[in-house]
């Protein structure tokens, strides 16, 4: 291959780097802005989502124009249709945190969250998998990659606990009604981000090892097991 077309395929492969980069910052940011009560961090995540939706674009337009002008062979295909998928996951958690951002500041007008319940830990958790998820297609390392979807049922069981607790807090009148269900739903987002990440670690195996392991057996062992 001429090295014109492999600074090519090296751009998009940058600019996916570059876009998984700025997603796991909006993630944290916008956990930042909760666990803080800073909405004027929530306000900078929302802004930063407009650049993470630029990348998306860029990615994919670079993506088709290579698949229909140079005719790629098995391997370098597998990476552009692993770009154009990954950076639809990677949109999908900016938006994610988006709507995170835009929850703390409905909650911030109510005052600081003082009960988080399990909303930090799951946080915690997710990011690390997102950022596992991205450090696998960095460095390559497959082990990482299965590494991921390992965990996602933790960060169901999660997500389920919080909802309990939120519900049962609100019901209990230990909190206020509307800041609950901000909790409940900034919850979901995070789970929803977790299952972004496993899907971009399944899309680095299938990169790596040409198989496509969604919805596998041995996936489903995997998570039994965890």
């Amino acid at each position: 291959m001429s090295s014109f077309y492999q600074n090519d395929l090296d751009r998009i492969r940058d600019s996916l780097v570059l876009m998984g980069e700025k997603a796991v910052d909006l993630v944290r940011f916008a956990v930042h802005s909760l666990e803080t009560s800073e909405p004027e961090v929530a306000r900078r995540v929302r802004h930063m989502d407009d650049e993470v939706d630029a990348l998306e674009k860029q990615i994919d337009s670079e993506a088709i124009r290579y698949i229909s002008l140079r005719a790629p062979v098995a391997s370098d295909l597998r990476l552009l249709t692993v770009a154009m998928k990954a950076c639809h996951d990677l949109e999908r958690v900016g938006d994610e945190a988006s709507s995170i951002a835009k929850r703390v500041e409905r909650i911030a007008k109510e005052g600081p969250a003082r009960q988080l319940h399990g909303i930090p830990t799951m946080a915690a958790a997710v990011l690390e998998q997102l950022r596992d998820a991205l450090d696998s297609f960095i460095d390559e390392d497959i082990e990482k990659a299965y590494s991921v979807p390992h965990r996602d049922r933790d960060v169901d069981d999660l997500n389920r606990e919080n909802y309990n607790a939120l519900t049962e807090a609100a019901q209990a009148g230990k909190v206020d009604v509307d800041m609950a269900i901000g909790l409940i739903f900034i919850s979901k987002s995070l789970e929803r981000i977790g299952d972004h990440a496993t899907n971009i670690a399944e899309e680095v195996i299938y990169l790596l090892e040409g198989d496509d392991i969604r919805h596998t057996e041995a996936v489903k062992r995997s998570l039994e097991a965890s």
